[in-house]
């Protein structure tokens, strides 16, 4: 397998994007998008899309990540399809006023909570699922009648011509526009005036959003991405874990936000794990992965250059074999790593996993602890007790327990990062409500109309409501 030629950076004129914002914001401001049949409409629209343009996306990904059409067509297309079924499910439950009981000192009167569209909301995506981190937080802000800017990253140039070319032919050209391009572009875009940002990437990148949007005050979500731990217990199938551990982090060639990013095995099973995700990889990928059909490539040569450098001086186990003009890392796995390495600084975001021993359980807790919050967390154990001392005695985004990366799948999670992790959270529900405003309304009776609150106030007035209200 193998990537297609990188095409030049995509890009919008500078001058068209102010006039691009103003536009979907006028059709916000007149209404267009309030409605609960246009955010149908917009819902059923975007499916077609995905059903009649699938095939574009998924070839655009193959050329721009050597993306297996099976991960494609599930990571992609059919997690955004999940998402707008829902909402198109859940729609009308959603948007419906929530009632409110009141207490006796604001009665008589009745209590709701509205949930109101924020207006103008701008999605910027990554690289690395550049179709589902852009489309499946528009499926919020359409349920939630917003207008909306998308900027799908410029690194993978394919499938931001896709998007570019799909979005206006199926959705409200008023109301939603794309704008294609790098630093520049995003740096013209982050100069105008949003309701909410919604922001997937990397931290760096997420301090000049906060900035930028600090200048509006506007409100912001962040989906980063951090060392996501898999902690393995000492009783327990390795070869069930090896599978499990080796398919979430190899998926995308590693370049997923909550792959698997290093390994703790209690120390007597660390060599048996280390042979069983050996055989793992070569039944998922063969004798030699480069030729496999299953397996990615690195988005650009830049990243595929500081993976090698994570690997110098490494003892690797598996893998390891390099071919920078075809972006190919093959599947690697290293061990004796020192917890002061490169390789356990930052997020590796590749196809490398470290994997340490630890003595027990509280180690490895206190290994995670030590360490900034991953957005993920998974945890491999026969022992809901040890499972429920490692959901009580850490922090992270979100945790799964027997397996990797399924809890991102389920569109009735919330997904979202806890500290340098991210901030903020969607999917599903959790999706439909940080693109809302959840407006409070009291309506208040005629009758009574107690005198006893309105001036003069007086000494008698003064003791009955001190008397009340202690």
């Amino acid at each position: 397998m193998s990537v297609a030629a990188v095409l030049p950076r995509p890009e919008t004129a500078l001058a068209l994007i102010p006039e691009r914002v103003k536009r979907v914001r006028a059709a916000f401001d007149a209404g267009r998008t309030r409605s609960a049949e246009w955010r149908r409409e917009q819902l059923r629209a975007l499916k077609r899309l995905l059903a009649e343009g699938g095939e574009t996306l998924v070839q655009a990904l193959h050329a721009d990540l050597g993306r297996p059409a099976f991960e494609a067509w599930t990571a992609d297309v059919g997690a955004v399809k999940a998402e707008a079924d829902l909402a198109l499910k859940q729609l009308d439950r959603w948007m419906r006023p929530e009632k409110v009981r009141l207490a006796m000192n604001v009665r008589p009167g009745r209590g709701r909570i509205v949930r109101e569209p924020l207006g103008v909301v701008l999605v910027i995506s990554p690289w690395n699922y550049p179709v589902q981190l852009l489309l499946s937080p528009l499926v919020g802000a359409l349920a939630a009648g917003n207008a909306a800017v998308l900027k799908p990253s410029e690194l993978t140039p394919h499938t931001s011509a896709a998007l570019a070319s799909l979005v206006p032919q199926y959705l409200d050209p008023e109301a939603v526009t794309l704008v294609e391009g790098g630093v520049d572009e995003t740096t013209a875009l982050l100069a105008e005036r949003f309701d909410h940002i919604f922001y997937t990437g990397n931290g760096h990148v997420a301090r000049v959003v906060m900035q930028a949007a600090a200048q509006h005050l506007t409100p912001v979500t962040l989906e980063l991405g951090g060392k996501s731990p898999c902690i393995v217990d000492a009783d327990i199938d390795l070869e069930r874990v090896a599978r499990r551990i080796a398919w979430g982090k190899f998926l995308n060639a590693g370049q997923t936000c909550v792959a698997p990013d290093y390994v703790l095995v209690h120390e007597s099973q660390e060599e048996p794990l280390l042979e069983a995700l050996a055989a793992a990889v070569k039944t998922f990928y063969g004798d030699d992965p480069r030729q496999s059909q299953s397996y990615g490539r690195i988005v650009n040569e830049r990243h595929h250059a500081r993976l090698a450098r994570l690997l110098e001086d490494e003892h690797i186990v598996i893998g390891g074999v390099q071919d920078s003009h075809d972006r190919y890392l093959a599947p690697t796995i290293v061990r004796d790593v020192s917890p002061d390495s490169p390789l356990m600084r930052d997020e590796i975001f590749g196809p490398i996993l470290p994997v340490l021993p630890v003595s027990d359980l509280g180690q490895a807790i206190a290994f995670v602890n030590a360490r900034e919050k991953p957005l993920a967390l998974y945890v491999f154990t026969r022992d809901p007790a040890h499972e429920e001392r490692v959901v009580e005695e850490t922090s992270s985004g979100g945790v799964c327990v027997n397996a990797t990366i399924w809890h991102l799948a389920s569109a009735e999670l919330p997904f979202g990062g806890v500290g340098p992790s991210g901030m903020g959270d969607y999917h599903g529900r959790a999706s439909f409500e940080t693109f809302s405003h959840r407006k409070s309304v009291l309506t208040k009776s005629w009758r009574p109309d107690l005198k006893l609150m309105y001036p003069p106030y007086g000494a008698l007035k003064t003791r009955l409501v001190k008397k009340f209200l202690t």
